[in-house]
């Protein structure tokens, strides 16, 4: 089996370094061109950071990691410390990186890859702001149609919104970039909070990573020890939702979700709803479906694998 080509646009974030570990795992299935970093959960600096100590904590530290966009196309940056700490993947003591940076910003790469890879070959999956994806498209627009497909994490239907009465954090971060980015025209598959909040790190699943005893699996259950504080306090929940990890799950064993597809618009000009992804879930209007819109996984079956790919780093 050729494995699938994938770009990993992210902003780190601890369930953003889950989803980068269990796609670093993964090489018979996923290869991982390379990791593009975007403002989100915590600024540009820390995002590029973080993205580099995750791939060192895998093993991998060839993987080639790009600098992006450093703010929304039309908003201020809006960001999530009170979720993931002033580092963005407090929890675990990690050291600081040693691999480099690359030179070319990621939207240069995004562009130059999608132009140097076959027609339909390269997966794009944002886990942030859609900042970067939406700027590539804009600034080369040859480059939508040769896009092999587009799975992300973000927006919400029933679940509505986690940053703001109505939004998900990463649409509502760059609302326009996600205006673009849906209106694009690429097949998308979105993994919201919906499916998001059912992949939930309970105390026995976070004993079996840490019970993997290596570094990776360490790290993965520090990460959730301190990412579940908040949304226990929140939602009463019994752990961490591992959002982001949803996306790479879903490139590996699309099996274990279930979803349908719908349109999917993007508040962009009211302030009391910004963000907020309008999902026609009931197919009330004549709107074109542009989105499978994923609603339920099978999380024990999540975590089985989750925990086996993490014991191979």
């Amino acid at each position: 089996m050729t494995a699938r080509k994938i770009i990993i646009d992210t902003d780190p974030g601890q369930d953003d370094a889950v989803a980068i570990l269990l796609a670093l795992s993964s090489p018979e299935e996923l290869d991982v061109l390379g990791v593009t970093c975007v403002a989100g959960n915590v600024p540009l600096d820390l995002t590029t950071k973080n993205a580099r100590i995750i791939c060192e904590l895998a093993g991998k530290p060839d993987t080639l990691v790009f600098a992006g966009c450093d703010r929304p196309l039309g908003r201020d940056l809006v960001t999530a410390e009170h979720v993931h700490g002033k580092t963005g993947l407090d929890g675990p003591d990690l050291p600081d990186p040693e691999m480099p940076l690359q030179d070319q910003h990621a939207v240069d790469f995004i562009i130059d890859t999608l132009r140097a890879e076959p027609s339909g070959t390269v997966t794009l999956c944002p886990l942030g702001p859609l900042t970067n994806i939406a700027t590539a498209f804009q600034k080369a627009p040859d480059i939508v149609q040769r896009a092999q497909q587009i799975v992300l994490m973000g927006g919400a239907y029933f679940e509505v919104g986690n940053i703001t009465p109505t939004a998900e954090f990463n649409i509502y971060v760059d609302p326009q970039a996600a205006e673009i980015t849906f209106k694009s025209g690429v097949d998308i598959v979105v993994l919201p909070l919906d499916v998001t909040h059912k992949a939930l790190v309970t105390a026995p699943r976070n004993d079996a990573f840490r019970a993997l005893s290596t570094p990776v699996g360490i790290a993965v259950a520090q990460m959730t020890d301190f990412f579940e504080r908040f949304d226990k306090e929140k939602y009463g929940s019994a752990g961490a939702p591992l959002h982001d990890p949803c996306v790479t799950a879903y490139l590996l064993r699309p099996d274990l979700f279930t979803g349908r597809r719908v349109n999917v618009e993007i508040e962009t000009t009211s302030e009391l709803t910004m963000g907020m992804t309008v999902a026609d879930w009931w197919g009330v209007t004549d709107r074109p479906k542009n989105a499978l819109f994923i609603g339920d996984l099978d999380a024990d079956g999540f975590f089985d694998m989750l925990t086996e790919r993490l014991a191979r780093l």
